[in-house]
């Protein structure tokens, strides 16, 4: 016999804790990338600050030389003085690390800080970057990292730094607008990398524009600043993502693994009944081991159910395989008599055995339909005094003379949730059993009381007891221990058992105790019923 559906190979997936791991990684790289966009923007803010101190030292520098670069005479000649300007410019930037050139009214170069005068000619003074003093490894790193910011969107592309052979000012946007008496700033990128920032400023005598000043800086000093914030950033990176890839780890052998390991036992369990399947997690104390214990726990259940039902099939067949074959030898029987009294008395059988199937189908078929109708039914508060009291009623209204008379002693307020219904069923098959057991004009005395948080309820009759050690044999199904005048086959056997199912369906125990005197004699059977209190 097969079970379910037939097996399909299953689409292996991306667990959601996997997911889980991996969005702990991206949470990683998340730091990389807020690192990356913070960097962008405090490197433009160095660049502002650098760009406004560039600003004021042109400002200063175009002063000087619009006061000790001048040729004195009408104010219609003025013009700057050559080697006058070439001598301030480069007493000017000696201690400033700039780098200065000035451009006449018609943009021709008049002075650069960086050009001396020697034997042989003019000679450039260049610059050479700092040593690295990083081992390859970060060099590399810093690479990858600086292509990194190249992808994002941190600022606009800078447009390339050239110098010709022989500069003019039309070579540099900002100068001409210096020369038009406007100041103008403007950020290069420079050929090893970095940056150059420059400033242009109009040198003036009395408002007249003589010329144009330009200062121009590296950004060896931004670059370094810069590269501190980005070695930090790299440094809390590779924290981050060390943390993450050894949680992941731990998270990959501590939860994915386990739960892949259960979901490999419940396959395996849907298409066998081997108990041992089950892995033992006892020793996790997590949601895991939690899991597992549920696992274990639901499986135990849904085993024990199946062996009930069997069981229960079982019963079934043998109880009702009984009047069957009375009913037939009765039939077969009554074919060959011709007696009329002998009929008569077959009929008789005939309609007993008929009647007992009848009440022992119904009475299987309320037992088998029982768990799911409490599963779904929908539980209300239920007094339990008021039950018992109805109870007691109905049973003194239809007493005949000679009936059991029923004594009720209940607390009030014994409230519980449960199916009003099915605990009338119960408490209603109690008082029949100590009917049929009582002797005749005999007391049912029914007592409620509250036990802590529990509704304690007691059916007492006054018949022969129950026999020692069937204490609890009675409530199994189709059991029957009927007195001696009762007719054969007028209970299913079910009646207690089912009082037992439906008090255990509403968390509640139910057990059965003999009542002695004080000779210890026998006097009578309880029962007890205890339910948990709203």
């Amino acid at each position: 016999m097969t079970m379910g559906a037939p097996n399909r190979p299953r689409r292996r997936t991306v667990s959601p804790i996997t997911r889980r791991i991996l969005a702990v990684n991206v949470l990683a790289l998340g730091i990389l990338v807020a690192g990356l966009l913070y960097l962008g923007q405090y490197r433009q803010s160095l660049i502002d600050a650098e760009l406004t101190a560039l600003m004021t030292q042109a400002d200063m520098f175009a002063a000087a030389l619009g006061e000790g670069a001048v040729s004195a005479g009408s104010q219609t000649g003025q013009r700057i003085v050559r080697d006058i300007a070439r001598q301030i410019v480069r007493r000017l930037v000696q201690t400033t690390g700039t780098r200065a050139r000035l451009f006449g009214a018609d943009g021709v170069l008049l002075a650069d800080s960086r050009l001396l005068m020697g034997p042989g000619g003019m000679v450039q003074i260049r610059e050479l970057p700092p040593p690295d003093v990083y081992s390859e490894m970060v060099s590399a790193v810093l690479e990858i990292y600086d292509r990194l910011v190249l992808w994002l969107p941190v600022q606009d592309p800078m447009p390339p730094y050239h110098e010709k052979s022989v500069q003019r000012a039309e070579d540099y946007d900002e100068v001409p607008r210096a020369l038009a008496g406007a100041k103008e700033d403007a950020v290069r990128a420079g050929r090893d990398g970095g940056i150059i920032l420059s400033v242009a400023v109009p040198v003036q005598r009395y408002k007249k524009v003589l010329g144009a000043l330009m200062l121009s800086k590296g950004s060896r000093e931004i670059e370094a600043a810069v590269f501190e914030v980005r070695l930090d950033i790299l440094k809390v990176f590779a924290v981050a993502l060390s943390v993450t890839v050894l949680l992941s780890i731990y998270l990959a052998g501590t939860i994915a693994r386990p739960i892949r390991r259960l979901a490999a036992v419940a396959e395996r369990l849907r298409r066998s009944r081997d108990r041992r399947a089950l892995p033992d997690f006892a020793g996790r104390n997590d949601e895991i081991g939690d899991l597992a214990r549920s696992l274990r726990d639901m499986t135990e259940a849904l085993w024990e159910r199946m062996e009930a039902i069997e069981r229960f099939a079982a019963d079934v067949a043998h109880e009702i395989k009984n009047p069957l074959t009375s009913l037939r030898s009765a039939v077969e029987t009554a074919a060959r008599v011709k007696d009329a009294e002998k009929q008569r008395i077959l009929m008789t059988i005939i309609q007993d055995d008929v009647q007992r199937l009848d009440r022992l189908i119904s009475d299987i078929s309320d037992a088998s339909r029982l768990d799911a109708e409490l599963l779904r039914a929908e539980r209300a508060p239920v007094d339990i005094g008021l039950i018992l009291g109805a109870l007691a009623e109905v049973h003194e209204a239809t007493a005949e003379a000679d009936a059991h008379r029923v004594s009720l002693d209940t607390e009030p307020d014994l409230v519980i949730d449960g199916v009003e219904g099915r605990l009338a069923q119960v408490f209603r098959n109690l008082i029949a059993n100590a009917v049929s057991f009582g002797p005749p004009a005999s007391t049912i005395t029914l007592t409620a009381s509250r036990e802590g948080d529990w509704a304690e309820v007691k059916v007492d009759d006054e018949g022969p007891g129950i026999p020692d050690g069937k204490q609890a044999a009675i409530f199994d199904r189709f059991y029957t221990e009927r007195p001696e005048p009762e007719k054969f086959g007028t209970h299913s056997g079910l009646g207690l058992s089912i009082s037992k199912q439906i008090v255990e369906a509403h968390g509640g125990t139910v057990h059965a105790e003999n009542l002695r005197g004080d000779d210890g004699r026998v006097v009578g059977a309880r029962f007890v019923v205890r339910l948990p209190l709203a």
